[in-house]
């Protein structure tokens, strides 16, 4: 007989595993994406895929570390490809490598690499570019809907590449709903008179409403699998939720609705994928809570009273910093030890 040391129990949750379910998660969001906008966002994850795994195998030669247990462990792809649903659906080439290379390199290896990062990788990568290319960061194509028209897989590819006429397409291109929510509501619009736009739809922007119901369905997916729990996503949405429905019911004329906040951006997507990543994290049930709540209040906060038009990025890089503090005063009682007021 070949013994074996204990423990006898294989782990039921590895690293590759959650990654895959989180991939598998995200294909029915990024299905809904291709439909509404076109297959840009295609374009997009293969390029922040294949300079993800460049870029990681590049750091993991100079560590002297092996490649095969990091690159089979899906974490690069799973950040490649969230970052590539926050950019532009039809960006650049270099946009990309630039992004996803500073989120590997500087948001993850600098830090020791995989769980050791106290930042979300793809959410340093995107805010570095939001914050240095404001003019390509806010490139965004119109609906199919809308447009009448897209760029097929070749054009797709040609555009990112720089071989497009750009011209040609940038008669398709305008500002995102929240955008123009922000932009008209500072020139003292109603909010009926900004609805009559095309671009919206029954509760946010058109597409945009139906690629979250979707996201938030890939979530439902990764509670049923346990890969990620209830409390980060309920204490986003609440966090969002709450102001929302103060403000528009004291000024329904005047503030976007609850259901428009719920429904825009990046909030779905940042509830159930990005907040929840386990490394950068609150590690405890009423540490997730607070955590989820911050960001949710964060992108509320943000998107009404700060400079840019979504905040998801900016939320839950804050509540990152903010997570030590958090798990040091939510911390569970230890099992056997009474609370300090109960000693005697």
């Amino acid at each position: 007989m070949t013994l074996s040391s204990s423990p006898y129990v294989t782990p039921s949750a590895s690293t590759n595993r959650i990654m895959l379910n989180v991939l598998i998660a995200l294909v029915p969001g990024t299905i809904a994406y291709i439909w509404f906008f076109g297959v840009g966002i295609v374009v997009n994850i293969v390029f922040a895929i294949g300079f993800a795994l460049l870029f990681e195998s590049l750091v993991l030669w100079l560590r002297k570390r092996p490649l095969k247990p990091y690159l089979a462990d899906y974490s690069a792809v799973v950040t490649a490809w969230l970052f590539a649903l926050c950019i532009p659906m039809h960006s650049p080439w270099w946009l990309v490598a630039t992004g996803i290379g500073f989120a590997m390199i500087a948001g993850k290896h600098l830090y020791g690499g995989l769980g050791f990062n106290p930042f979300n990788p793809a959410m340093v990568g995107y805010v570095v570019l939001l914050i240095s290319f404001p003019k390509e960061m806010t490139t965004w194509f119109l609906p199919i809907q809308v447009s009448g028209e897209s760029l097929n897989i070749a054009q797709a590819f040609a555009y990112s590449l720089g071989y497009a006429d750009i011209q040609q397409w940038d008669a398709l291109t305008s500002a995102t709903p929240l955008d123009q929510y922000k932009t008209s509501l500072g020139q003292n619009m109603m909010i009926s008179e900004i609805r009559q736009s095309p671009v919206f739809g029954d509760f946010a922007g058109l597409g945009w409403e139906w690629i979250a119901n979707w996201w938030f369905i890939g979530g439902l997916y990764l509670l049923f699998t346990k890969t990620i729990r209830w409390h980060i996503p309920f204490g986003v949405i609440m966090g969002m939720l709450i102001p929302a429905f103060i403000l528009y019911v004291t000024n329904p004329d005047s503030v976007a609705s609850p259901g428009f906040h719920l429904f825009s951006g990046g909030l779905m997507l940042g509830a159930f994928f990005i907040a929840t990543d386990p490394v950068s994290a609150s590690t405890t049930n009423k540490g997730r809570l607070l955590y989820g709540f911050m960001i949710g209040m964060l992108v509320f906060v943000i998107r009404n009273w700060g400079g840019f038009p979504d905040g998801v990025a900016f939320a839950v890089l804050l509540a990152n910093m903010a997570v030590p503090l958090i798990d040091y005063y939510t911390q569970p009682r230890t099992f056997g030890v009474n609370p300090p007021d109960e000693h005697h």
